[in-house]
């Protein structure tokens, strides 16, 4: 009995003597690290130098590359070693087997991007991973929307989203002035902006800044038109185009104001205008792009016009295809493209001339409405068929028909999944893959008119919103969690850095906190799929720029350590 209390007690003693020591251990490594790194790797799951190869310095979380080059950079530049990604379908792909999982943690995000300041493509994707079917998973973005119906409603906007497969939050966000639609809508300095078509005798198209639900604060009325018809977002101004809209086309009584337009407008701020072209033979401003630095527009009715803004007031007229109108302006993999009102044709422009690439499905297809990127490829809306199609294999897919619809006009890709507006009802539909798309909501549902339309779409403060006609409203919609950056993200090399921390997602550029979620459902969602992850590639566009050393920690990083991070 007294030989077992006495190994007992030894027993004790020495575990008493090896904790001592493991925390005088402790202790002493903790006083030897520098105060920069204090905790700064803690929970690192994954990372991805790009100095060369995909290869995960700290697991076993290698990639596969496909079309990335590897590249040195100059002797003293940052950073050393980094990899490019051209846009048409470069990738690095991380199996799911071996890929950090998410789950409901905290985590965060932590890469260098570097991208270019004049663009001819959508900037793409950075890190996702995302299943379409189920609706899981996460994407961290840099998107360049244009096509929009007549507008450029985004420009180099910092997304961050994930979802659980949650389903659609709609939000009726009040109606602008006395709008019959919002033909146009941008995001400029943090503000969503819409531009609306006012009817009356004395009334005039107007600009309306959007301040929450239900409230919008009047920028003014830039002319006399009785709409302002185009909007483009991009080098850090807002331009808008205006127009006489015929609202007999949307089976509405014509307006009596009888003012044409052909204006555009740069917005000076306080609710000033310049006007910097008058177009004569425009009666309505068309579609609004900046492709390669330049803001291009067009005519949306007869005759034809295309034009090159070259700086102040100066201008340069452009050839039409075949003297064919160019309607909806996008810009897509080093090009310029182009719907048209006439015989429902897309065609694409290199800067210099147009290449014709055919009719658009059915040979009843005889308008084309708008363009949007999904998983990489080039997506046109159509009517009469109600259609929406793919560019791919150097020819139009099907892509399927939503529901009995006759017209698809605004689309646009939001935290994962892809979204059409129609008419004649008025609703807004979600694709589900193959030719699925599912009905979500009508959004207007004005009594005793013949046509309703969903008819542009702008991506803001985490949020899709949509404009309506004739109920003249516009709708939010929101799934998953999700925050946006609404300044134009700047050129070069940044550091970006996006994390779920509790119930909120929150943006960090440069190290510095710019953006932050509020939705109820970020903690609960449970991001974890069999999808594999992707640097370079999502569900928009593959990446047009250069990243580096993307990590990713299984936390909640600290500001201070983000702003580590970001340090050179």
């Amino acid at each position: 009995m007294t030989m077992k209390l006495t190994l007992g007690v030894a027993r004790i003693v020495l575990k008493s003597c090896w904790r001592a020591v493991s925390l005088r251990s402790g202790l002493t490594a903790l006083l030897l690290a520098p105060p920069a790194a204090l905790g700064a790797e803690e929970g690192l799951v994954a990372r991805w130098k790009l100095d060369g190869n995909p290869r995960d310095a700290v697991g076993g979380a290698h990639g596969t590359s496909a079309g990335v080059e590897y590249l040195t950079g100059k002797p003293a530049a940052f950073p050393s070693m980094f990899a490019r990604f051209d846009g048409r379908g470069s990738r690095i792909t991380i199996p799911a087997s071996s890929a950090p999982t998410l789950g409901q943690e905290d985590f965060t995000l932590s890469l260098w991007i570097d991208t270019a300041a004049e663009l001819e493509d959508d900037i793409g994707d950075l890190v996702s991973q995302f299943d379409p079917k189920s609706r899981t998973g996460f994407h961290l973005s840099l998107r360049q929307h244009s096509g929009v119906t007549h507008s450029q409603p985004n420009s180099r906007q910092l997304q961050f989203g994930i979802d659980a497969g949650t389903e659609p939050r709609f939000t009726d966000e009040g109606r602008p002035g006395a709008a019959v639609f919002a033909q146009s809508m941008a995001v400029f300095r943090g503000q969503l902006y819409a531009g609306t078509c006012e009817a009356g005798k004395d009334q005039a198209g107007h600009v309306y800044r959007y301040d929450g639900t239900g409230k919008w604060t009047d920028c003014g009325s830039p002319d006399q038109a009785n709409s302002i018809t185009a909007m483009c977002a991009g080098n850090g101004e807002l331009f808008v185009g205006s127009g006489k809209y015929r609202l007999g086309g949307s089976s509405l009584a014509e307006s009596e104001n009888p003012h044409l337009g052909g204006r555009i407008f740069r917005y000076l701020g306080g609710g000033q205008w310049e006007q910097i072209a008058h177009f004569p033979e425009m009666e309505t401003v068309g579609g609004m792009v900046t492709y390669r630095g330049r803001l291009f527009v067009s005519s949306l009715y007869k005759p034809a016009a295309f034009y090159r803004h070259d700086g102040g007031k100066s201008w340069t007229a452009l050839p039409v295809p075949n003297a064919k109108r160019v309607e909806a302006l996008g810009v897509f993999n080093g090009s310029l493209w182009a719907t048209s009102y006439d015989h429902g044709n897309v065609y694409r422009f290199d800067g210099e001339k147009w290449t014709d690439l055919g009719r658009v499905g059915e040979p009843e297809n005889t308008q084309m409405y708008a363009f949007a990127t999904y998983l990489g490829q080039w997506q046109v809306a159509a009517w009469p068929t109600g259609k929406v199609f793919a560019w791919e294999n150097q020819a139009w897919q099907d892509r399927g028909r939503l529901g009995a619809e006759l017209e698809v006009m605004g689309m646009m890709v939001h935290n994962g999944s892809f979204y059409g507006g129609t008419l004649p009802l008025g609703q807004i539909y979600r694709y589900d893959g193959g030719r699925a798309w599912t009905l979500l909501k009508q959004l207007d549902t004005t009594p005793d008119v013949k046509y309703r339309r969903v008819w542009t779409m702008a991506a803001h403060a985490g949020r899709l919103f949509a404009s309506t006609l004739p109920s003249g409203k516009v709708w939010s919609l929101e799934t998953g969690a999700c925050v946006t950056w609404d300044e134009e993200f700047s050129a070069g090399w940044r550091h970006v850095a996006a994390q779920r921390a509790g119930g909120k997602l929150r943006l960090f550029v440069d190290g510095k906190p710019v953006a932050a979620s509020t939705t109820s459902d970020v903690g609960r969602l449970n991001l974890n799929s069999d999808q594999p992850w992707q640097i370079g590639a999502g569900a928009g566009d593959f990446l047009n720029g250069s990243l580096a050393d993307v990590r990713v920690f299984r936390r909640a990083l600290t500001d201070e350590q983000i702003l580590s991070l970001a340090k050179r």
